[in-house]
């Protein structure tokens, strides 16, 4: 019985371990995507397109 606690215990420590390594991961921008801007000027032209135009309706004198 007294295995089935140690074993507990070094998992819970384990997880924290891997917890706080993903924190830090996240706080130093591991996880940033800096792929999609560089990728994104490329399809700009077919995102606007996919707009509806706006008109105007103007009085011409």
């Amino acid at each position: 019985m007294s295995v089935i606690y140690v074993l507990l215990t070094i998992s819970i420590i384990v997880a924290i371990i891997f917890f706080i390594a993903f924190i830090i991961a996240i706080k130093k921008g591991q996880f940033d995507d800096s792929y999609t801007p560089s990728v994104r000027m490329l399809f700009e032209d077919e995102l606007i397109k996919e707009k509806p135009k706006k008109t105007l309706l103007t009085k011409k004198d």
